[in-house]
């Protein structure tokens, strides 16, 4: 396709461009109507100018802006200045519309922009205050040469909407306009700091698993639970750093010292009152299987667990009628409270277990090139554009005025390059998933809250929030020393102050209880400084500088540089809790709950040139806990996908072996199912009579694991899995952590005894989102299952008789009602014929622009979003197209983008993105990545200034 050389209004395009957007019009014509008239000039209205000149007020000098084949820009300047206010006119360009939503939902503002069904998700946004904290950071917090690099690139975006009606910007605005006047603001520097807060709310690390244990006490005993929590099995998956410890003689942490901790922060044994009681029964024939659960549960106070003598908030379900109400009236608030901080979430994509990432570098002493190569993919919810946005930002001659040549990954809405390489390192990101969260229950008494012996009072701030089409919302928001009330977000919230089940040694009720959040997030901080700081790095102190400044969200940072060093760094705003693990909400008016400090950064764990030459960080253990004196988190991804990465490098490195840049990218690609290699061995021996049932196991017979697209083993095995944590745990969960629509017929959770009829059930169902709800199949499942599989007559495996099937007291017999499941399940998705099944077939990934492409006219939809791509990969898998077991098969996150670095040999590195560099929705590269990313092939990475100049295709020159 020609470049587009000329304005807006006399843009030429090819004949094929012409007929997609012909389409686009006639169908906003028909279906979007409205009375309006969409012209093709409407649509192509938005296309940015990619060749020719443009001037851009407040340049020094010309800025070049060269364009691949695929529209990913390389700009070149002369100053800092420059570079970024030419950064900030780019990404307005491409991806103007993403960023004005982004901003919107930082500061809580999405009702000005899509009315009144937002007024509740901004109610938690403004409560949250990620636009206040910004606006602090930036004018307390980050250093002036931030400031100078934030305000070039809001004046280069502004510069870019100026004289633009919004339908010029993007067709989105178009389409918004039908029904809203709405017109783009200006940006400001707040708007790009704003961003990181969003990022670390995605990234915050346990808080839903602190909601989902509580939740679960209404039907587990503290026994069930703490099977569906196992310990990290650091005998078998290897923690992220395996040598070192904090040095006694300097304080700080050293990767030669000797390893010294507790295992976590200290803590008392809790006092207080313990409660036992029966939890509900599921004993019906509901949707899909059914279950058992009895039920003890501790008081708010009430004794501590683990090595940290945590005493924390939980529930009790016994001792009286009454306590076994405010038992559910606690899970009621807290299962709103769930939902409601989900709202966040569903904006930035779907979040869950599999959100993390994989990076790995490896030493030049076992690669082909002689040089460390690097690798990392983050694992996100899929989003339509992506997440990430490609470019490189050059200065023709680094100096002291001009100090920038990085290329690689960012936000668009934000300067710099958030992951990638400079001349001479390169940097990736894992999420740390450190617990910088904590849940307070609060002791109301009207204006004020109990905190010790004292009555506190409330810090009140007034919100207003304006609507679109008119009107507004008046909020209050309460905060206490620990946080803001996130309960009173929720008219159903309203239980926990009324209902909360407390021990004796909590305070009189009062007029009720409040739910308040701490989160290190809420704090100002210097994460933007750490964005310049990484991308001017020179060598590893420079790194670990810039990561000490990166304190939200908590990331693990992996290097390499040319010199041959590799290194990581757990850097993050991490609390130390006097009392407490973070596992549970805890007694807010209790002073010894209170965060005293954070850990400091010369004590975070680090490697540099560690002996084995490699280093995984893929969301696991970062090390022991018992060998380290503070507690991280209790909540670490289980290492599934770390431990397959370690096992796939040292193949390929024993007896002298090297590893290259295709080995890397095959890495990032493997398959392979660890949960199949445990179970297979049982499924094989399952005596099968039915032929049906038959025909689908031989599938799984000379099975090697691999989850390939076309692998119809691969697609029962994922069924059975499904099914069988099903009927092994799902229909034993209470409902607010089961599939929405779901429904069970259970005995109801406030009875404390056994019932005179034991017919007698109630109907309950699901509450929860498919893509949240439990249990989701990752590998904290895994190890569930795998502690219990050599038992076969585990509790768990027990399943109560239904229409179809007898109730089953065994492994084999569990397994072997999963399997029959299973196969009628696929027969009703696949067909009949087994020969015909294949995983990618299930397993498909839908790309939906997040905001109207949600929420919008169902033509809208369709015209703004894509696919289904048919993928291969797997929840928990190196290539992590993960699924959630509990609500079916589609794909709800995936690595984002996937890279590999060539140390020192930049132009041979490899990078693809998810999507395409442009947001507009007809612009040939919306999602012109997408085919090679989903067979796994990366793009060439251009780097230096010839191989840039050889890659280029469009060269738009800024001029002052």
């Amino acid at each position: 396709m020609p470049a587009n050389t000329a304005p807006p209004s006399v843009k030429k395009k090819g004949r094929r461009a012409r007929l997609i957007v012909i389409v686009l019009v006639l169908a906003l014509v028909a279906g979007v109507g409205y009375g309006a008239y969409w012209s093709v000039g409407t649509v192509r209205a938005s296309f940015p100018q990619t060749a020719g000149s443009v001037t851009l007020k407040g340049l020094s000098g010309p800025v070049d802006v060269r364009r691949d084949s695929y529209g990913v820009p390389q700009i070149y300047a002369n100053s800092d200045a420059d570079l970024f206010r030419a950064q900030g006119y780019v990404q307005a360009q491409d991806r103007f519309w993403e960023m004005d939503v982004r901003r919107h939902m930082t500061a809580g503002r999405l009702s000005e922009m899509f009315g009144k069904g937002q007024v509740k998700t901004d109610s938690l946004l403004r409560t949250l205050d990620w636009r206040g904290v910004a606006q602090r950071e930036y004018d307390t917090k980050l250093s002036p040469e931030t400031k100078k690099n934030l305000q070039a690139y809001a004046e280069g975006v502004n510069e870019y909407l100026k004289g633009r009606d919004a339908a010029d910007i993007s067709v989105e605005y178009a389409a918004l306009n039908l029904t809203n006047d709405y017109r783009p603001e200006k940006w400001s520097p707040v708007d790009s700091v704003a961003w990181l807060k969003a990022m670390a709310w995605d990234l915050r690390g346990n808080m839903q698993d602190e909601i989902d244990r509580s939740l679960l006490t209404s039907r587990l005993s503290e026994k069930q639970i703490k099977d569906l929590y196992p310990e990290y099995p650091y005998d078998r998956n290897k923690p992220i750093v395996s040598e070192g410890g904090i040095d006694p003689a300097t304080g700080a942490y050293d990767p030669a010292a000797q390893p010294t901790g507790n295992g976590g922060n200290s803590g008392n044994a809790g006092s207080g009152e313990t409660g036992t009681g029966t939890a509900g029964t599921v004993v019906g024939d509901g949707t899909g299987g059914t279950g058992t659960g009895t039920g003890t549960g501790t008081a708010l106070g009430g004794t501590g667990t683990g090595s940290t003598g945590a005493s924390t908030v939980s529930l009790t379900t016994g001792g009286s009628d009454s306590a076994a109400e405010a038992a559910q009236g606690f899970q009621s608030g807290l299962s709103a409270l769930s939902g409601t901080l989900d709202e966040i979430p569903a904006l930035l994509g779907p979040s869950g277990s599999g959100i993390g990432s994989n990076s790995w570098v490896v030493s030049g002493t076992y690669t082909t090139t002689g040089k460390p190569l690097l690798a990392n993919d983050p694992h996100l919810a899929p989003q339509l554009p992506s997440l990430w946005y490609q470019m490189g930002l050059h200065c023709r001659s680094v100096s002291e005025t001009c100090r920038y040549d990085v290329a690689g990954y960012t936000f668009s809405g934000m300067p710099g390059v958030v992951i990638g390489h400079n001349q001479d390192i390169a940097w990736g990101f894992t999420n740390l998933g450190a617990d910088v969260t904590d849940l307070y229950l609060e002791k109301v008494n009207g204006e004020t809250y109990q905190y010790g012996t004292e009555e506190k009072k409330f810090k009140l701030r007034h919100e207003v929030i304006k609507i679109a089409g008119g009107g507004s919302k008046d909020i209050t928001i309460r905060s206490t020393d620990h946080g803001p009330i996130v309960s009173d977000r929720d008219s159903g919230l309203a239980k926990v102050g009324e209902k909360a089940p407390v021990g004796d040694v909590a305070p009189d009720r009062g007029t009720g209880y409040a739910v308040s959040l701490e989160w290190t997030a809420l704090q100002p901080g210097n994460a933007m400084d750490a964005v310049f700081e990484l991308n001017r790095a020179k060598d590893f102190a420079g790194f670990r500088k810039a990561a000490e400044h990166f304190d939200v969200p908590s990331q693990n940072l992996i290097y390499a540089d040319t010199k041959g060093n590799i290194g990581y760094q757990t850097p993050g705003r991490i609390p130390i809790r006097a009392e407490g693990d973070g596992t549970m909400p805890a007694p807010g008016w209790d002073p010894k709950y209170k965060w005293t400090g954070y850990i400091p950064f010369a004590e975070l764990p680090y490697e540099y040139n560690p002996e084995r030459g490699y280093i995984v960080t893929a969301n696991q253990a970062v090390l022991d806990a018992e060998k380290y004196p503070y507690l991280l988190t209790k909540d670490w991804g289980y290492g599934a996908r770390s431990q397959r990465i370690n096992d796939l490098i040292e193949s390929k490195i024993k007896d002298g072996g090297k590893i290259s840049t295709d080995d890397m990218q095959t890495m990032q690609m493997d398959n392979s199912s660890e949960i199949a290699k445990v179970l297979m061995p049982y499924l094989l021996k399952i005596d099968i009579s039915d032929p049906a049932i038959r025909e689908a196991q031989k599938l799984l017979e000379g099975w090697d694991y691999t989850q390939d697209s076309d692998s119809g083993a691969a697609a029962y095995f994922n069924a059975v899995w499904r099914n069988v944590l099903k009927l092994a745990f799902g229909d034993k969960l209470p409902k607010e952590v089961r599939v929405k629509g779901e429904c069970l017929n259970v005995r109801p959770a406030v009875s404390t005894g056994p019932l005179d009829d034991p017919d007698k059930l109630v109907r309950e169902c699901g509450q929860r989102a498919p893509d949240q709800a439990q249990p989701d199949g990752g590998d904290r499942w895994y190890e569930v299952v795998r502690s219990i599989v050599k038992d076969d007559k585990n509790e768990w495996w027990s399943s109560p008789k239904s229409r179809r099937d007898a109730a089953t007291t065994t492994r084999d017999g569990l397994l072997k009602r999963a399997m029959k499941d299973a196969r009628w399940e696929l027969t009703a998705e696949l067909g009949k014929d087994v020969s015909t099944w294949s995983w990618g077939r299930l397993h498909q990934l839908q790309l939906r622009n997040q905001t109207l492409g949600t929420e919008g006219p169902g033509v809208l939809r369709q015209m703004l979003n894509r696919g289904p791509w048919n993928m291969s990969g797997g929840e928990a898998a190196v290539n992590a197209t993960g699924w959630n077991a509990a609500g079916g098969y589609d794909v709800v996150w995936v690595p984002s983008m996937r890279m590999v670095v060539n140390v020192g040999d930049w132009d041979k590195s490899r990078w693809i993105n998810l999507t395409g560099a442009s947001g507009h929705a007809y612009s040939p590269h919306y999602t012109d990545q997408t085919d090679k990313w989903a067979k796994g092939e990366l793009l060439d990475w251009s780097y230096t200034p010839k191989a840039v100049q050889n890659s280029t295709k469009d060269v738009l020159t800024l001029k002052p």
